[in-house]
This record gives structure tokens, C-alpha cells and sequence, in this order.
């Protein structure tokens, strides 16, 4: 799709990957509205991108509600919308055992069944457009499952194959289906201790605008799925083949990532925060 012509809403638009890709996505001429939980937040993110018009504007809803999808839906319809990308996500750095119940229905509510049920409910509105697309915001934890991250990766896990699940499914209509899978991204969303694990592990960070460069490449090539980041392109197709030689490199790992996520779960229970707009993928 050539930017000029992409009406696009994005989630999680307030900070990190989201409103890197919304900065992009203007840049080349698209359309853009800016969707997330904090409406203060997502002023400042327009006003970093450029003044707010008709073709930058934002909305604050949660779309982990019923009600707040409904609304993004309303808006997305009446604004035009033709692309949608579910961008919004969050991440929990812990062992499973020193989770609780309520971080898993969070991790799930948030990753997996939010963009599910966001696409479902606009998904009418673009089998109605000339041309439309999709693009979900997976990670590469989606398919290369990771220790400390057993309920992120499966959140992640479901979004993948709920996306390519809809490719199929869409196959012989006018939307497209992307699946786009960042490494490790420099955020403020992300957790201190992770830092320092890639720090120590020697695993890179990529800035969100690489991210959102990539993103776009996709919407205007039509490249439906990628995964970002060297060695981790390498050890995602060797782990679909030989997952066997993945578990005893991570093993070799583990003392390292044990370390850093008793550090980071020890914080946590030091500090109460807000939910992230964006956290790490």
C-alpha cells in the first residue's frame, strides 16, 4: 500500500515502537491516529511528531475493554481507517513461579486477546475498503520461547499463530496480514533488569525507529512476516528444526537470566507502577 493512501490507527501509540511508527508513518505521507490509555501522554507524542490535523490525530481508550474497543472501532470507521496495527503490549521479566495470576490474565489481555478482538470487531469496516491491511507487533519471543518470559513468550506464541491463522483465513480477500517480530527494543518501558541481562549476555537493543522502519517497509512491500535482529533470525529457524540445540545454549544461560530476574521480581515488589503502554518485546 503506498503510504499516501494508508489511513492507519496504531496502538500503543503514546511512547517506544508505536509512536516511532507513527512519526514514520507521517513522514511518508500516511495518515495517522494515535491510540492508547493516557491522553496527556499521547498529546505529547502528536507534538513530537508534528502538528495535530486530520491526518495526525489521537484517541484515548483501553482496549482491553469491550467499551473501549467500541470506541476505538467508532472512530477508526468515521476517521476512514484502512490499516490497522495492534502495537500495544507489555512484558513481565519473571520466573514462573514468582508470578501471580492476576500478571497473567494482564500479559494475555493485553498481548493476545486485545488485538484479536480489535481485529474481529473492525474487520467488516475493511473487507469494505479497496485495500487494507493488518499489522500485529509480535516478538521474536513468539517463536523462540525464553526463560524468565514463559507467559510473555506465550502470549506472544498466540498472536503469532492467531495472525498467521487470519492470512489464511483472508487469503482470497483485499486485507493483508502482517506479523512483524522486534528483538529486544529500547524503550522507557523496559525494566532495568533486562538491560543488564543483555548488558552481561551480550544480547543487542535495537532503537524503536528501527522497529518502525521495518513496520513500514512491510505495509508499503507487502512482506507478511519478519523477525528482526542477528543471531536471532538464526535461532528461530533452528529452534523450529533443532529445538533440542536451543534448549542447551539457554541452558548454559540460565544462572545469568535466574540472577537478573530474582533482581527484577525484588524490585517489583519495592515499587507499584502503572501499567506500561508499551513495555519490551
Amino acid at each position: 500500500m503506498k503510504p499516501t493512501q494508508a489511513r492507519v490507527v496504531v496502538t500503543g501509540g503514546s511512547g517506544g515502537i508505536g509512536r516511532a511508527l507513527a512519526a514514520q508513518l507521517h513522514r511518508r505521507g500516511a495518515a495517522v491516529m494515535l491510540v492508547g490509555r493516557d491522553m496527556e501522554a499521547l498529546r505529547r507524542a502528536i507534538r513530537s511528531i508534528g502538528a495535530a490535523t486530520e491526518r495526525l490525530v489521537c484517541h484515548a481508550a483501553d482496549v482491553t475493554t469491550a467499551d473501549g474497543r467500541r470506541d476505538v472501532v467508532d472512530r477508526a470507521v468515521a476517521w476512514r481507517c484502512n490499516v490497522l496495527v495492534n502495537n500495544a503490549g507489555v512484558g513481565e521479566f519473571a520466573f514462573v513461579d514468582e508470578q501471580t495470576d492476576a500478571a497473567l490474565e494482564r500479559l494475555f489481555a493485553i498481548n493476545a486477546l486485545a488485538p484479536m478482538q480489535l481485529t474481529r470487531a473492525l474487520l467488516p469496516h475493511l473487507h469494505r475498503q479497496p485495500e487494507a491491511a493488518i499489522l500485529n507487533v509480535g516478538s521474536v519471543f513468539g517463536s523462540l520461547a525464553y526463560p524468565g518470559f514463559a507467559a510473555y513468550s506465550a502470549s506472544k506464541f498466540a498472536l503469532r499463530g492467531y495472525t498467521e491463522a487470519l492470512r489464511r483465513e483472508l487469503a482470497d480477500r483485499r486485507v493483508t496480514v502482517h506479523y512483524l517480530a522486534p528483538r529486544s527494543t529500547r524503550t522507557g518501558m523496559n525494566a532495568s533488569a533486562v538491560e543488564r541481562m543483555n548488558l552481561e549476555l551480550g544480547v543487542s537493543m535495537d532503537p524503536p525507529e528501527l522497529v518502525a522502519r521495518a513496520a513500514c517497509d512491510m505495509l508499503e512491500g507487502r512482506r507478511l512476516e519478519a523477525v528482526l535482529g542477528w543471531p536471532e533470525k538464526l535461532f528461530v529457524r533452528i529452534n523450529a528444526l533443532l529445538p533440542r540445540v536451543v534448549d542447551a545454549s539457554l541452558r548454559r544461560q540460565l544462572p545469568v537470566i535466574r540472577r537478573h530476574a530474582r533482581g527484577a521480581t525484588a524490585t517489583a515488589e519495592r515499587i507499584t507502577a502503572p501499567v506500561p503502554e508499551e513495555g519490551y518485546r
